[in-house]
């Protein structure tokens, strides 16, 4: 259903069993897939595409020119997965041409009240952001992290898979996969154990990445020398050599 007051533009490419809300704005370029719903006063431009069954909920703002001042109109893109839950306010920037051209969602998101995410950000699937979480241009952030209410990420900074960070944190500097961070700005507090029992990891995996957390942020050791560790004891443990691999090639750093 498409509310009388909704406005279409020519050239969208609207789904079946697509639901537009009342006033909600639908631009040229933009792509809805099957059984999308948008609530009122929804405003979606650009190239967009939105995935089969997601929610925009009211007063979001999909798809809308980068904050940044190099940004000339280029024909950057959106791209949102499949059952994603995008709530009221939130915003969503297009990239620019020097980020790739591409700010994407994965699938199965939660995006709560008025959460941002800025041009060229990669938000895998399963993520979960809750109200007022904000990342800056470049941010990654990876499957089935985590983000607290009010929490602030740092441009280029990545936060690793099944990570949690709790609320009202400032994120400067790389959150390593399975693990928790929180504080302004933001240290290690642990392993994110509650986080990954509920994502159905064994307790015995649970134990060796609870092992190689302590390696590397609660022993003595350098973190050239944490890393040798960790190749030696866990070359069998996939996750804690996800571990290794993400700290070897962060850019800006690791949250200690």
């Amino acid at each position: 259903m498409i509310h009388p007051t909704a406005i279409i533009e020519e050239g969208a490419q609207i789904g079946a069993n697509v639901r537009i809300g009342p006033y909600s704005v639908i631009g040229r370029h933009v792509v809805l897939h099957e059984q999308v719903e948008v609530g009122t006063h929804v405003a979606i431009e650009g190239h967009t595409v939105i995935g089969e069954g997601s929610f925009i909920s009211a007063f979001a703002a999909i798809g809308h020119p980068p904050q940044d001042l190099h940004y000339h109109g280029e024909p950057t893109r959106v791209e949102i997965g499949k059952r994603c839950q995008i709530r009221e306010y939130v915003s969503i920037h297009r990239g620019t041409e020097a980020g790739g051209g591409l700010t994407r969602v994965g699938s199965d998101c939660m995006i709560m009240a008025y959460c941002h995410i800025a041009h060229d950000c990669r938000v895998g699937d399963h993520v979960i952001m809750a109200n007022a979480a904000t990342l800056a241009g470049h941010v990654e952030i990876q499957d089935k992290a985590v983000i607290g209410g009010l929490t602030a990420i740092h441009q280029f900074a990545r936060v690793g898979r099944n990570s949690f960070i709790g609320g009202a944190s400032a994120i400067s500097m790389d959150v390593v996969p399975f693990l928790s961070a929180a504080g302004n700005r933001s240290k290690i507090v642990g392993v994110n154990v509650v986080g990954l029992r509920r994502g159905g990891f064994s307790e015995e995996t649970i134990k060796l990445i609870r092992q190689a957390h302590r390696i590397i942020f609660r022993s003595n050791l350098r973190l050239e020398q944490a890393i040798e560790e960790l190749e030696k004891q866990f070359s069998t443990c996939p996750e804690v050599q996800l571990m290794s691999e993400f700290i070897q090639t962060s850019q800006r750093g690791i949250c200690r």
